[in-house]
């Protein structure tokens, strides 16, 4: 999947708690700035909405794929580009680039599917750019 398209910008700023031992972002932490770029493309609000209407979104899989650290006080900008796969379930490709520079240096996709308060899947609520 790549990243050439149209997508949503996002960025984040490397603190501290957000490093390992060796001083690098800790793997894990890639996922919630994910999360977070996901939440500022749909939007709270409509997130908050889709909530009350019993709709919510759950990870069906992701994949990262890490070329270059990211260390403490670097500006990172998370590039979203969302796909729809299904009626229920939606793609959303992540890259993420050091300010400034072309390459990303790790890139992630995400999949999400549209669930019910009971976890069944349903359709897939309008999302920006799919």
């Amino acid at each position: 999947m790549n990243n050439t398209g149209p997508f949503h910008s996002h960025t984040v700023r490397v603190y501290y708690e957000d490093t390992d031992l060796s001083g690098a972002i800790y793997h894990a932490n890639y996922l919630r700035y994910f999360e977070r770029a996901r939440e500022h493309l749909i939007g709270q609000d409509r997130l908050v909405a889709l909530l009350a209407e019993g709709v919510a979104f759950v990870v069906y899989r992701c994949e990262l794929t890490f070329r270059a650290p990211a260390t403490l006080g670097d500006e990172l900008e998370i590039r979203t580009t969302p796909s729809r796969a299904s009626d229920y379930r939606a793609v959303f490709a992540q890259h993420v680039h050091r300010q400034g520079e072309k390459l990303p240096i790790v890139k992630g996709v995400v999949e999400m599917v549209a669930v019910d308060r009971e976890g069944k899947p349903v359709t897939l609520p309008e999302i920006p750019g799919l």
